[in-house]
């Protein structure tokens, strides 16, 4: 079995290279995505285990397709 905190901890970090790249604060990007900036450090920080629903609002804040969010081999 896969051990899923790496999984959350690798999404999380994948999370935040993106928003890096799209020159995004952790404010700013809950802002953006209507949601509080302790949930996306949460995520981040790979302690939070978003919805299904909350990682296609973080892709629409982002502005990618939500397989990119996946996309972190």
């Amino acid at each position: 079995m896969i051990n899923t905190f790496s999984i959350q901890a690798r999404f999380g970090a994948h999370i935040k290279k993106l928003r890096l790249q799209s020159g995004l604060s952790q404010e700013a990007f809950a802002d953006k995505c209507g949601l509080d900036r302790t949930y996306i450090s949460g995520i981040e920080r790979g302690v939070r285990n978003p919805t299904l629903q909350v990682i296609s609002v973080l892709a629409g804040g982002l502005e990618v397709k939500i397989s990119m969010l996946f996309d972190f081999k």
